[in-house]
C-alpha cells in the first residue's frame, strides 16, 4: 500500500519539514516506548476536506495522556486547530492524521518523569487499510493465539505504541498464516477486538460488540457504529462474547478510523454467513460513508471543514 507523505509537519507549536521531524536515538521513547497517538481521517466533501469527530479523537488522545502522566502544554482547542491547519497548509484534500504525543531525549532510564514532552501533528494520503476490495467484498480473518492485555496490566483504554507490540504479534501470525488479519480473545478468552480495529458479530437479526472491560480500545468509530445501529432501529447489546459466535454469526465486521466499516467473509477458514457482506453491514457501511464523505446530512456534528472558519471545540 503506497503511501504519500505531506511535506509539513506540526511540531511543538510550529510547522516544519517532514525530512526535519526527527529523534535522537536516545530518546526515552526509543527505549520504553513511552508514546500515545491518534489515527484521525480527513475526508473530500463536496464542501471541502472535513475531519472526522476531531473532538472525539483529540478528547482520547488527551484522556490517553493523562492516564500515562504526560502533561501537555497544549490545550484541546490548540491541538484542534493544529489540525485544521495541517491539512490547510498542505492544501490536503483528504488525508489521514497522525497526532503523536511521546516522551523525548532526557534521562535514560525506566523512570519518565524528566524527560521532556514532545508533541508532532503529521499527515499523509491512505487509501483502504485492509485492502482496496475489502469495504466492497469482505476479508478472511483468524482467531490469533495472542491475547489482549489483561486488566491491570496496560491500560488498554489508553491508544499507546506499547499496545501495539501485542498488536504487531497479531498481525504479523494472521498475514505469515495467509489471512488478511487476526482477532484477539481477551484474558478470560472473551472476544476482544482485531490488531487495529473493534469487532461487530450480528445474530438473530441483533448486533453485538464486546464491551471496554474486554481489554477494547475506545474506539470512535465503534461509537458512531453503535450511533448509526440504533439510529436505523437496530438492537445493539454490548456483552461479553465467546469465541465459537464468530463461527456461527451472520454477519460480522469490523470498524476502525483506517478500517472504516469493513465485513468478515470468514473466520479460520470457516464462511461467515453467505461469505460476503450481510445487510445489516451494508446498510451500515452506507450510512457511515455517505456521513463522512458529505452526501449525507452531517447531523450528528461529525465532520470538521476545514476549507472554511472553524470554531475548534464545537
Amino acid at each position: 500500500m503506497a503511501i504519500t507523505y505531506y511535506e509539513q509537519v506540526w511540531h511543538n507549536g510550529k510547522f516544519i519539514p517532514w525530512n526535519d521531524a526527527t529523534i535522537h536515538v536516545a530518546s526515552h521513547v526509543v527505549s520504553y516506548a513511552s508514546c500515545l497517538f491518534e489515527g484521525i481521517r480527513c475526508y473530500e466533501t463536496p464542501q471541502g476536506p472535513g475531519i472526522f469527530r476531531l473532538k472525539e479523537h483529540t478528547d482520547r488522545l488527551v484522556n490517553s495522556a493523562k492516564i500515562y502522566r504526560m502533561e501537555l502544554a497544549y490545550s484541546r482547542e490548540q491541538l484542534q486547530q493544529a489540525m485544521i491547519e495541517l491539512v490547510r497548509v498542505n492544501k490536503a484534500q483528504h488525508c489521514y492524521i497522525r497526532p503523536i504525543v511521546f516522551r523525548g531525549y532526557g534521562e535514560v532510564g525506566v523512570s519518565p518523569l524528566k524527560n521532556p514532552i514532545e508533541v508532532y501533528l503529521l499527515a499523509w494520503q491512505w487509501g483502504k487499510y485492509l485492502g482496496a476490495e475489502a469495504l466492497a467484498q469482505g476479508v478472511d480473518v483468524c482467531v490469533s493465539s495472542w491475547q489482549r492485555m489483561a486488566p491491570n496490566t496496560m491500560p488498554a483504554m489508553a491508544k499507546a505504541a506499547s499496545n501495539y507490540m501485542n498488536a504487531q504479534l497479531i498481525k504479523m501470525e494472521a498475514i505469515t498464516n495467509g489471512y488478511v488479519e487476526g482477532i484477539a480473545l481477551d484474558h478470560a478468552g472473551q472476544i476482544s477486538e482485531g490488531s487495529g480495529e473493534n469487532i461487530f458479530v450480528v445474530k438473530d437479526g441483533k448486533i453485538f460488540t464486546p464491551p471496554l472491560a474486554s481489554s477494547v480500545l475506545p474506539g470512535i468509530t465503534r461509537d458512531s457504529v453503535i450511533t448509526l445501529a440504533r439510529e436505523l432501529g437496530f438492537t445493539l447489546i454490548e456483552q461479553a462474547l465467546a469465541r465459537e459466535i464468530l463461527y456461527i454469526a451472520e454477519e460480522v465486521f469490523f470498524t476502525g478510523t483506517a478500517a472504516e466499516i469493513t465485513p468478515i467473509r470468514s473466520v479460520d477458514r470457516i464462511v461467515v454467513g453467505k461469505g460476503k457482506p450481510g445487510p445489516i453491514t451494508k446498510q451500515l457501511q452506507e450510512r457511515f460513508l455517505s456521513i463522512v464523505e458529505g452526501r449525507a446530512e452531517d447531523k450528528y456534528g461529525w465532520l470538521t471543514l476545514c476549507a472554511q472558519p472553524v470554531v475548534a471545540g464545537r
